[in-house]
């Protein structure tokens, strides 16, 4: 099956692009993990369009363009998060309103889910892009060679050691929306309320914590353990500024998530990874600059 679709019709270019536009960013935002880079990446690919000549496959020509200008820069931001202050996650996007295109299935939530774009550092640019194209976008090896300039077969075996990269470390995904609501909303009262009980009857023994805060405001170093987690999320709800926080669950990357706001400004954003029925993983945002484009979504 082609899914890049064939030549359209005698229509304006910007027309052809905004109607690719939601697909491109989706697809650069995976390859990427930040909103804010795959931005750019589209309006570089909007600009190369405004200046190319007749295409036959406009899908296809699109798709080409911005693979190859996230796979350049996969290369420079590699480098960067190595030297990112304390733990780097993925810049977060809410996804309510289709933002990153359709998420009706669970294999279609994972792949923009946080837990998987943080596994998905670990592959080499090719490896993801390839993963990406088939995986999300269920793209032939015969398209994605052809999108690459790879040969087919090599493109089968760059999918292979994606896969086998991620493992045993790819989690199942919670198709249970009302079972995962649930754990959210009691995580959140539980955290906020300061309620070590009810969090320990939530957290996993092997629960791990994570926050991304930019090196600033949030914990330099992953924590370990449900005795050690349960001293974290206490000492998040001591905080001062604890009590005139509001929090709402929302839907981001594909998961309910917690947003918290003060005096009316998101200032964290927190998700939560379920196995056997209880937590398992607690990714908080704080980092004002990766809240930026949830934020400018909220107004």
């Amino acid at each position: 099956m082609d899914l890049l679709g064939a030549g359209t019709e005698e229509r304006p270019p910007v027309d052809v692009f905004e109607e690719q536009r939601p697909r491109l960013f989706g697809l650069a935002y995976r390859l990427l993990g930040s909103a804010a880079e795959a931005e750019d990446m589209v309006q570089e690919t909007f600009l190369r369009w405004s200046q190319a000549g007749p295409v036959d496959v406009p899908a296809a020509w699109l798709t080409r363009v911005i693979t190859n200008l996230c796979l350049n820069q996969l290369a420079s931001a590699r480098r960067r998060r190595e030297g990112y202050a304390g733990p780097w996650l993925p810049e977060p996007v809410l996804t309510g309103d289709g933002a990153l295109g359709p998420l009706e299935t669970v294999e279609q939530r994972e792949s923009v889910s946080l837990g998987l774009l943080v596994l998905l550092e670990r592959l080499s640019p090719a490896e993801r892009a390839v993963f990406v194209l088939r995986e999300a976008f269920g793209h032939s090896h015969a398209e994605i060679g052809d999108l690459l300039g790879l040969d087919e077969a090599y493109s089968r075996q760059l999918h292979r050691r994606a896969r086998g990269h991620l493992g045993a470390a790819r989690k199942r995904f919670d198709a249970d929306r009302d079972h995962h609501r649930r754990i959210v909303e009691r995580f959140m009262a539980a955290t906020l309320h300061g309620d070590v009980s009810g969090l320990e009857r939530l957290l996993a023994a092997e629960v791990v914590a994570w926050a991304d805060g930019g090196g600033t405001t949030a914990a330099r170093r992953p924590v370990h353990g449900r005795e050690r987690v349960l001293r974290y999320l206490r000492g998040l709800s001591l905080r001062p500024e604890a009590s005139s926080v509001s929090a709402t669950v929302a839907e981001v990357n594909g998961e309910l998530a917690v947003l918290l706001r003060h005096a009316g400004e998101l200032r964290a954003i927190m998700t939560v990874e379920i196995g056997d029925g209880r937590i398992t993983t607690v990714r908080t945002l704080t980092n004002p600059a990766k809240l930026a484009f949830a934020a400018a979504q909220l107004v």
